[in-house]
C-alpha cells in the first residue's frame, strides 16, 4: 500500500510540475504590455470603487465570456435583481459576471473595447503586482490633478502602506454603486479649466451584500499590500471552475496604443475621433457577437471600420465601356463619328448657321481659327482676291489654305461679293504689294463696316502694315 501511495504521489507531483511548466510557458508567449501601456488600458476604469475594478479585472482574463455574457444579457432583457444573478449562475458563468450582470452598462463597454480589456485580461494573468501598482499611479495622478475626491458617490481615502501612500475608493453609499464616467485625456492632468467626474445612476447592489456565495459584493477588493487582487476573501490565482465557452472564436488584436491618450506619456494627448470606453446601455436591435460581428471596429479604437464591397463601383463600368469617355464628353462623339478629328469638329457643331449671320465680322477670328477652323466661311474670297497676302503672312495661308477647297460652295451662295471683288485685283496688283504693313487688326472692323464696297484698299495697308 505505501509502494502504491508514493507512485500515486510521484504521479501527482510530475502532472503539478507539467502543467505549471506549461502555463509559465503560455503566459511567457503572451505579451506582456509595458508600464506606460498598462496606465493607457487602465485609465478609462482606474478610477472605479476597488470592489468593482477587482471583478473587471478578473473578468478580462476570459475575452470570450465577456462578448458571451453580452449576448445572454441582450436575449433576457426581462431578468433583474434576484433573478439575473440566479440565471447567470445556472449559466456556468464566472463569479465575477454573476455579480457584473447587475451591471450591464460595462459589460457593454468592456464588450465593445474588447481588445483593450483582453490585453488587461493578459496583463493580469502575468502580474497582477504590475496592474495594482499602475493603478495606483494614475489614482495618484488624479488625485494630484483634484479630479480624485470624495463626494455624495463615493469616498477617497489615503492609506499608508510601507511608507507609500495608496488611494482606496468605495461607495459612499453601501447599498448603492455609481459607476464614475470621465475622460482619460482630460483628468490626469491639472487643466487651466476645471474638469469634473460624473457619474451613471446609481446601481442598487443590496443583492450582493447580504449573499454569501463567492461572487457577494464583499467578497471582493484589493490587497494593496501584498499588490494582489482578491476574491471570495483570498488572493485571486483563477477561477475554481472556470467557464468554458461552447465556441471561442474571438482571437487578440493588438492595441493600437499611439490611438490612446498618455500615448508618448503625454496625457493631454488627445487622438482624433477617440472616444473613451464608458459605461453605455446596451442597444436594443443589435445582432449577436459573432464571427461575422466582430466588436472594437467603432470610431475612436484606432481601427478603421470594416466595410464591405459595396455594388455601387460596378455600375460604373458599363457607363464607361460603350464610349470610353468621360460623362462631358458622351454627347460629341456620337455626332462625328465618321470624322477623325473629334477634336476640331464639336465646336462648329453649335454653329453651322452662324457663318451666314456673321459674313464680315473677322474682329473675334484671329484669335477663333485656332479653336473655331469652322468659322472662316467669308475668307475664303480673301485669299482669292488677295494672292500677294499670303507672302509676309505664310502662316494665314499655311492654316488656310485647304479651307477654301471643302468650301467653294459657300462663294456660290453669295455670287455678288466675289463679283466686284476680282475687279480689284485685276485694277490694283501692285496695291497689296505696297500696303502689306497696315496691322492686321485693325482692318477687320471697316471690313464689317464695308463689306460690299470696292474701295477695300483700306484692308490691304492694315494688313501690310503688320
Amino acid at each position: 500500500m505505501q509502494r502504491k501511495s508514493r507512485s500515486i504521489a510521484f504521479v501527482l507531483l510530475l502532472t503539478l510540475s507539467v502543467l505549471s511548466w506549461s502555463g509559465s510557458l503560455l503566459l511567457a508567449q503572451a505579451p506582456i504590455p509595458t508600464p506606460q501601456e498598462l496606465d493607457q488600458l487602465l485609465a478609462p476604469v482606474a478610477l472605479y470603487p476597488d470592489s468593482l475594478l477587482a471583478q473587471i479585472t478578473t473578468a478580462s482574463t476570459n475575452p470570450q465570456e465577456i462578448l458571451d455574457v453580452s449576448n445572454w444579457l441582450q436575449a433576457n432583457p426581462g431578468l433583474q435583481g434576484a433573478a439575473l444573478t440566479d440565471a447567470a449562475e445556472k449559466q456556468g458563468f464566472d463569479s465575477a459576471f454573476v455579480s457584473l450582470v447587475l451591471f450591464p452598462d460595462v459589460i457593454n463597454m468592456m464588450a465593445e473595447d474588447i481588445d483593450d480589456f483582453a490585453a488587461i485580461g493578459e496583463a493580469f494573468n502575468a502580474d497582477q503586482g504590475a496592474v495594482s501598482a499602475s493603478i495606483q499611479r494614475l489614482r495618484a495622478q488624479a488625485y494630484a490633478a483634484g479630479t480624485l475626491q470624495s463626494n455624495q458617490q463615493q469616498t477617497v481615502e489615503v492609506q499608508q502602506v510601507a511608507s507609500q501612500p495608496v488611494y482606496v475608493i468605495q461607495p459612499a453609499n453601501p447599498q448603492f454603486v455609481y459607476v464614475p464616467i470621465y475622460n482619460p485625456a482630460t483628468i490626469y492632468y491639472r487643466s487651466p479649466t476645471p474638469v469634473y467626474v460624473t457619474y451613471g445612476p446609481p446601481i442598487p447592489i443590496s443583492i450582493l451584500i447580504v449573499s454569501t456565495r463567492p461572487w457577494g459584493w464583499m467578497g471582493w477588493g484589493w490587497n494593496w499590500s501584498s499588490h494582489r487582487a482578491y476574491y471570495n476573501h483570498s488572493v485571486w490565482v483563477g477561477w475554481r471552475s472556470p467557464y468554458r465557452p461552447p465556441n471561442y472564436w474571438y482571437r487578440p488584436r493588438p492595441v493600437p496604443y499611439n490611438a490612446r491618450p498618455g500615448y508618448g506619456g503625454k496625457w493631454n494627448y488627445r487622438p482624433p475621433n477617440y472616444r473613451p470606453p464608458t459605461p453605455r446601455p446596451l442597444p436594443a436591435n443589435r445582432p449577436a457577437w459573432g464571427p461575422n460581428n466582430r466588436p472594437g471596429n467603432r470610431p475612436g479604437t484606432g481601427r478603421p471600420p470594416v466595410q464591405q464591397p459595396k455594388p455601387g463601383g460596378k455600375p460604373g463600368q458599363p457607363t464607361t465601356r460603350p464610349g470610353y469617355t468621360k460623362p462631358p464628353g458622351q454627347t460629341r462623339p456620337t455626332q462625328p463619328n465618321g470624322n477623325r478629328p473629334p477634336v476640331t469638329k464639336p465646336a462648329p457643331q453649335p454653329k453651322p448657321t452662324q457663318p451666314g449671320t456673321r459674313p464680315a465680322q473677322p474682329n473675334p477670328r484671329p484669335t477663333q481659327p485656332s479653336t473655331r477652323p469652322a468659322q472662316p466661311n467669308p475668307r475664303p474670297t480673301q485669299p482669292s482676291t488677295r494672292p500677294a497676302q499670303p507672302n509676309p503672312r505664310p502662316t494665314q495661308p499655311s492654316t488656310r489654305p485647304a479651307q477654301p477647297n471643302p468650301r467653294p460652295t459657300q462663294p456660290s451662295t453669295r455670287p455678288a461679293q466675289p463679283n466686284p471683288r476680282p475687279t480689284q485685283p485685276s485694277t490694283r496688283p501692285a496695291q497689296p504689294a505696297t500696303r502689306p504693313a497696315q496691322p492686321n487688326t485693325k482692318q477687320t472692323k471697316p471690313n464689317v463696316k464695308l463689306p460690299q464696297g470696292q474701295n477695300s484698299g483700306s484692308r490691304p495697308p492694315g494688313q501690310s502694315k503688320n
